[in-house]
């Protein structure tokens, strides 16, 4: 069952040519397709399904500081600004609000490792507050539970997966850039050793400078053009209950389930961490990179079964530029969600939240959540291909910082001053080993 999306009107025809063209219509896509035509540049975007049909619309919608990996603060911070100026650009909102992240736990490990992040923020100006025992009780109070303690983040925030992408996407046609649904890009063009045009379904379009933002697809796509990208996704599944129970926090996280309102008035429910690892020849080919990865989460994976493989995002294959491809043939990544999954989720929201316990479910639905070996997002020019930027392996963080990834992926290719340092981010890292080396919070 495919989650809340809002469904808008693309642009008719492809353009002969562009200043660049951006693939893929997720978060990242969009907002680096907006940040692009907001400076005048002839952007286009072109997307094979519709725009946030895929993991942008299957996430938390969570916009956070807390917790983030020390590499991805500064961006996660310059993002909730940017969300913040969508509304009046656009003159839609996203339904983003700073609401505050409230966490609660009765483990004393895990309340020491977030006040050690807290000590950490501090050295960067992020300010998180720790909760005592009866503050704890006080935030969470719609549980009915006593709690050791907690953390609360009050400029952390959330936004609504099910319209973001799409009021985003009409700001960029607002812009003055064009986006293109039902577009898959088949390949690229080379001329004199640098990127000259996207090849689509629908035609050729010139251009001189090309963002890859293919979520779960990107590194399928990177192997048609002998490019090395070690990527891999698990199956998460997610629900919603209807609108009801009133004055529970805007957005929780327990051990046990974590709980966002969204703008209708809804909650999506969603186990942190739970997955599927569905095996692919991709999962197989970049194992070593990802044993350190999938060892430390061994407790929240357990083996999927072979809808990865029939999906197509993970293939081997190498495809024709005249002839359909594997993203022709899954417009969008739909898995069925894990029942039993979806059932123990409410169950658990219902045991926390008792205010849960007459509302039913809305959607289920599940995603593939894409990721690097270190968990950090690969945003920068390929070396080998000038004219290429790469803006993928998100690993489930892409959403809420996906306005400031764009901004950033439109001043490396404009040649601006980069909202952040984009170092830590490059993708030439990802050749070198990273065994041991994954998040650090």
């Amino acid at each position: 069952m495919p989650a809340p999306l809002m469904k808008i009107e693309a642009t008719s025809s492809l353009p002969d040519q562009a200043d660049v063209v951006v693939i893929g219509g997720g978060i990242v896509g969009v907002c680096s397709a907006y940040y692009l035509a907001r400076r005048g540049i002839r952007v286009a975007l072109v997307e094979k399904g519709l725009v946030g049909a895929e993991q942008s619309s299957r996430n938390w919608g969570w916009c956070r500081q807390q917790n983030r990996d020390g590499r991805e603060l500064p961006i996660a911070t310059r993002s909730l600004s940017l969300w913040e100026s969508f509304a009046e650009e656009i003159g839609e909102s996203t339904g983003f609000k700073r609401c505050g992240l409230l966490y609660l736990s009765n483990n004393e490990a895990e309340i020491e490792q977030w006040a050690n992040w807290r000590d950490f923020a501090r050295t960067v100006g992020v300010i998180t507050n720790m909760l005592s025992t009866s503050d704890a009780k006080d935030y969470g109070r719609a549980t009915g539970q006593t709690w050791k303690g907690g953390v609360f983040s009050p400029s952390d925030g959330t936004a609504d997966p099910g319209i973001a992408v799409p009021v985003i996407a009409k700001g960029v046609i607002k812009a003055g850039g064009t986006v293109h649904q039902m577009c898959a890009a088949r390949g690229l063009e080379m001329e004199a050793g640098r990127v000259s045009g996207v090849i689509t379904e629908k035609g050729t379009i010139r251009t001189r400078a090309v963002v890859l933002a293919g979520g779960a697809w990107a590194s399928s796509f990177c192997r048609q053009l002998g490019i090395r990208f070690p990527q891999a996704s698990v199956r998460s599944s997610i629900l919603s209950v209807a609108p009801g129970g009133h004055d529970l926090p805007g957005a929780l996280h327990t051990a046990d389930v974590s709980v966002t309102r969204r703008l209708d008035g809804s909650h999506t429910l969603a186990i942190s961490g739970l997955a599927k690892v569905d095996p692919t020849l991709q999962q197989l080919r970049f194992s070593k990179d990802f044993m350190p990865m999938f060892a430390k989460r061994r407790a929240s994976l357990a083996l999927g079964d072979l809808t990865g493989w029939r999906s197509g995002h993970e293939t081997l294959a190498k495809w024709r530029l005249d002839a359909p491809t594997p993203m022709e043939r899954n417009r969008i990544l739909d898995p069925a969600p894990d029942r039993g999954v979806v059932d123990e989720t409410l169950r658990r929201a219902r045991r926390l939240l008792p205010a849960l316990g007459a509302v039913g479910i809305a959607h289920a639905w599940a995603g593939y959540i894409d990721s690097t070996p270190d968990g950090v997002p690969a945003i920068g020019e390929i070396h080998t291909h000038p004219g290429l930027f790469l803006a993928a392996g998100f690993s489930g963080h892409g959403f809420g910082i996906g306005p400031g990834a764009g901004h950033l992926v439109a001043d490396l290719v404009t040649n601006a001053t980069p909202i952040v340092d984009p170092k830590p981010y490059h993708p030439d890292r990802l050749a070198k080993s990273v065994r041991g080396k994954v998040a650090e919070f």
